[in-house]
């Protein structure tokens, strides 16, 4: 708890004009409460007064906690409750500068995308579902061969048209197996289609007329004739994965990073992957080099007879000698 009487004054008024003045909700306050008493803590440790903390008092206290364990979000989020709280005190002209202000958490590791296995994904473009209607089940295995088999974005899938016109964010060009799709930044490109895609897109089209209406070009339609919105792929997406008895519920995206990883472990190009995915910079793509190892490792760990050297190496005891009898040498870790 704050021990000063004048620091546990400050956080009382504070906390007071935030749950009164701002209206934040109890559960806010109880967290700032608790944020406080941390930074209270620490000030009392380092034998100052709220008010006269300092930057270098605030970034020794950022490195303890992170050194303790805390999380890099969880650092960001006890410096925003400090920062809001000293900027606070300098409207009430009690400070001349906020020492958070320019106190960053440490960067958060960057997670890796999640990708479908190699099985898994054909599984999902390979499941059939007997109980839609088959215009529906039609409609549902085109898009997901195409965001599996091509990488693309959902805004680039809801964006094909059936044919190519001068107003068409995008199309399919079935005789020569490319899709042409409008990317970030407004940025065009072409990939390639294959045939498992290709002939599902057939499929498709010849059921598709039963729910067309002349005045919408749109690729993916519902059975009122209207363009396909991200939110209803992403609906139809998650069920069919889970009719498909996969164990992870599957998002457009997800079939963005199978198709990337998938092809970087087959291919090691990592420049064609970057083309194909439309990213700017190949700094973007390189997350699925670490995918790439990911796999390897996980493929070495479960095939390779000594995989559990990759752990740490039990203590190898050493053998009785005696001057007739030289030391065995120690087997090799």
């Amino acid at each position: 708890m704050v021990t000063s009487a004048a620091d546990a004054a400050l956080v009382t008024a504070y906390l007071n004009h935030v749950r009164v003045e701002k209206r934040l909700a109890e559960r806010t306050v109880e967290l700032y409460t608790l944020d406080l008493e941390k930074l209270a803590a620490q000030a009392r440790e380092a034998a100052v007064a709220l008010t006269e903390v300092q930057s270098p008092h605030i970034r020794r206290w950022v490195a303890k906690m992170h050194g303790g364990g805390r999380s890099a979000r969880g650092i960001a989020l006890i410096l925003s409750g400090w920062r809001g709280f000293y900027v606070w005190l300098g409207r009430q002209g009690l400070i001349g500068h906020n020492p958070v202000q320019d106190v960053r958490a440490p960067k958060a590791g960057k997670p890796l995308p999640k990708a479908l296995g190699v099985d898994e994904a054909v599984q999902l473009a390979s499941h059939h579902e007997a109980a839609d209607d088959p215009a529906l089940e039609a409609r549902d295995a085109c898009i997901t061969e195409l965001l599996y088999g091509c990488g693309m974005r959902i805004g680039e899938l809801v964006g094909l048209d059936v044919a190519a016109s001068g107003s068409a964010r995008g199309w399919i060009d079935a005789q020569d197996g490319e899709a042409h799709v409008l990317g970030k930044g407004s940025k065009r490109r072409s990939v390639p289609v294959g045939r498992q895609a290709l002939d599902a897109l057939a499929r498709w089209l010849e059921l598709r007329v039963a729910w067309a209406r002349d005045d919408n070009p749109a690729l993916f339609i519902g059975s009122r004739g209207q363009r396909l919105t991200p939110q209803h792929i992403r609906v139809r997406l998650k069920r069919r994965s889970l009719l498909a008895g996969l164990a992870t519920p599957v998002h457009p995206h997800m079939l963005r990073h199978s198709f990337a990883s998938h092809v970087l472990q087959s291919s090691g190009d990592l420049r064609a992957v970057q083309e194909l995915l439309g990213h700017a910079s190949i700094s973007t793509t390189q997350v699925y080099t670490r995918l790439d190892f990911q796999h390897l490792a996980k493929a070495y760990d479960a095939a390779h007879p000594r995989a559990h050297a990759r752990g740490p190496a039990p203590a190898v005891p050493k053998e009785p000698t005696s001057a007739s009898t030289p030391a065995r040498p120690r087997s090799p870790r």
